[in-house]
């Protein structure tokens, strides 16, 4: 069980909640409970400040709880503009599946009362930190909770790249790209792909290729501890223009030669839980949905 919870902060995704009636609504009811709330509606910044949505110097220091109100999607964005925080976050589900959004939009005072006397647990979920190199120069870094993916835009294009764990040559792919995920993001693009689904408690690293045009490439399971690095393959008539995007939302350019090297992350993402369902029980529960 978790300490009581007083001080609030509301994320709403405009889009989800238009008129911000839920957030309109928690923030009367934690008020009239004795405790604050602040609403911030999620829009993205013209201008890069070092966050996308929500300026993370907008949320008060004495913030116990950040509720999202959204989508996974959204929970992802404000994970990765508050991650220097490390305040928990909790997500109001507004999409389809919500993986990451612990609350649905019915009985939701009921659940602002669990929050509020203190019945809540704290999951802490690692996150991925990539750097991508050229000519031995760092030329842009993010943080992931998802997955750091290296794909291809452009026309319908195979990609060559290899990928090292810890130094050492695993693989040379030749590819639609490959996924480097988190625990938390086995649920998300690495679903899609085939790969895993893994406990969002546990610390390791997936690799995942995508569409790999051989016959035995698998999924493999690394330690959280290991560095992975890919390195993108010349440049040869049938090869796509290269890109590492970051939980989907950022993206770098990559060149032949180009490095991405991906570890894990100093920081992490708290997630609030309030029910006694465990992950299996909501993955039954979730692709029953489908």
């Amino acid at each position: 069980m978790g300490l009581n919870m007083k001080h609030f902060f509301v994320i709403a995704n405009p889009e989800k909640d238009n008129q911000l009636t839920m957030a309109n609504h928690i923030q009367q009811y934690i008020i009239g409970h004795g405790g604050t709330c602040l609403v911030h509606e999620s829009i993205e910044c013209e201008q890069k400040r070092g966050y996308r949505y929500t300026d993370p110097n907008s949320v008060p220091e004495d913030t116990e709880c950040v509720i999202v109100l959204g989508g996974d999607g959204t929970m992802i964005q404000a994970a990765r503009d508050l991650a220097a925080r490390d305040i928990p976050l909790i997500g109001v589900n507004f999409g389809k599946l919500g993986f990451l959004t612990e609350l649905d939009q019915q009985n939701i005072t009921e659940k602002l009362d669990a929050l509020l006397e203190g019945r809540h647990e704290t999951e802490h979920r690692m996150m991925l930190s990539g750097n991508v190199i050229r000519n031995g120069n760092s030329i842009g870094s993010h943080i992931a909770l998802n997955d750091i993916v290296v794909n291809r835009s452009g026309p319908l294009r195979i990609l060559d790249f290899r990928v090292y764990v810890n130094g050492k040559l695993l693989k040379q792919y030749r590819a639609d790209g490959m996924i480097v995920g988190t625990p938390t993001g086995s649920t998300a693009y690495n679903l899609s792909a085939g790969g895993p689904l893994v406990e969002p408690k546990a610390n390791l690293i997936l690799l995942t290729p995508i569409c790999p045009h051989t016959m035995n490439a698998r999924s493999i399971i690394l330690s959280a501890e290991d560095v992975v690095t890919v390195e993108i393959g010349g440049s040869q008539g049938n090869t796509g223009e290269p890109i590492a995007a970051f939980d989907g939302y950022e993206t770098i350019a990559l060149k032949p030669g180009d490095r991405i090297e991906i570890r894990r992350s100093g920081k992490t993402t708290s997630v609030l839980k309030l029910g006694n369902l465990g992950f299996l029980e909501v993955l039954q529960q979730k692709m029953s949905d489908i």
